[in-house]
Formats: structure tokens, C-alpha cells, sequence
């Protein structure tokens, strides 16, 4: 894409990939241009949340973020807060982010996944005020909806390694499947 059709696709939303009965659902701090503009989540070439999914057990190969449709038949889901195409979290206030917290906490209460990861601590850290939260499960939960902070899979978080964020999120992963039964898509 040239960067005028970047720059067009700003403001642009992504539509949520979710159903009911979701084990986990996965919430992005903001959805970047790249995403806006081809409708897809974590849909720039060098963000690793794709590898990582795949690397952690989440998903049997590794998808593309045009394969995201098949979220709900894995039993997770994405959902970006706000929805709209921004060039980097940098460019989100901290009210963006609180104001992101009390709407994903409406979405979570609608849809009762299981986990709720926020992909991205220092954005869990704003959105709900917990400001000493680490990457892991957390005490708070949404009604009967337990929460885990992800790192970041961009790019541009050079302190975890797509091996060090795997190894996280397959711990998210163990959790949510604590009734000791695979997922019938990772078999």
C-alpha cells in the first residue's frame, strides 16, 4: 500500500471478530493503518501476534489476519480498542484508553468470554487504572470474565521475543483451558 492509502484508511473502523461462547477474547490497544485499511486485525506485516498465536497453541498453523474470521471457530476473538485506524498507540490519550476500558468492559459483559487479554500492559495499566499491573493474570475481573495482560506483539516492543511472548500467551492459553480438554481446532 503507498502511504496516501495509509494515511486515508486513519479514522477508518475494523469491525470485531466475535461470537458467543469465547474462551478467550483478544483486545488490541488500537488498530494501526495497515489494519484500517485492509479491515483486518493485527494486519501489519511486522506485528507477531499472528506467530505468536501459532507459536503459543492457540491456532493449529499460523493464520493471516485475513484467516481472523476463523477466531470464533478457534473459540477466541479480537476486538481493537476504539476500532479506529491510528499510526501508533502513542497517539491515544489516556482518557482514549479509559474511555476504551469502559467499553470493552460493556462488550465483555455482552459476550462473557472466559479470559479477556488485553494484548499490551501499559494499555491495561490506563484503561483500568491498575497502575502496578504485570504481564499475567489479573485480581480484577468483568462479572465472571477473567483478565490476562499480554505483551505487545509489535513490532516495536523490543523486550519480548516472539519465543518469550509465545511462551506467555501459552500460559493464557493453559488457563483457558483449564477443564483439561484440547480445543477441538488444535487436535
Amino acid at each position: 500500500m503507498t502511504p496516501e492509502e495509509l494515511l486515508a484508511a486513519r479514522d477508518r473502523l475494523v469491525p470485531d471478530v466475535v461470537a458467543g461462547g469465547l474462551r478467550v477474547l483478544f483486545c488490541g490497544i488500537n488498530p494501526g493503518l495497515m489494519s484500517a485499511a485492509t479491515g483486518h486485525h493485527f494486519a501489519r506485516p511486522g506485528n507477531r501476534f499472528w506467530p505468536v498465536l501459532h507459536l503459543s497453541g492457540f491456532t493449529p498453523r499460523q493464520l493471516k489476519p485475513c484467516g481472523a474470521g476463523r477466531a470464533p471457530v478457534l473459540r477466541s476473538g479480537h476486538h481493537q480498542r476504539g476500532g479506529q485506524g491510528e499510526r501508533s498507540g502513542d497517539e491515544v490519550s489516556d482518557e482514549e484508553f479509559r474511555e476504551g476500558g469502559r467499553l470493552l468492559t460493556a462488550k465483555v459483559e455482552l459476550l462473557r468470554p472466559k479470559w479477556l487479554a488485553v494484548v499490551g500492559i501499559t494499555a491495561y495499566r490506563t484503561a483500568f487504572g491498575e497502575k502496578k499491573a504485570v504481564v499475567g493474570p489479573q485480581e480484577r475481573t468483568i462479572g465472571g470474565t477473567r483478565i490476562w495482560a499480554l505483551p505487545n506483539p509489535s513490532g516495536l516492543n523490543a523486550h519480548w521475543t516472539a519465543q518469550t511472548m509465545a511462551e506467555e500467551y501459552a500460559r493464557l492459553r493453559a488457563a483457558s483451558h483449564d477443564d483439561g480438554r484440547e480445543p477441538e481446532a488444535a487436535r
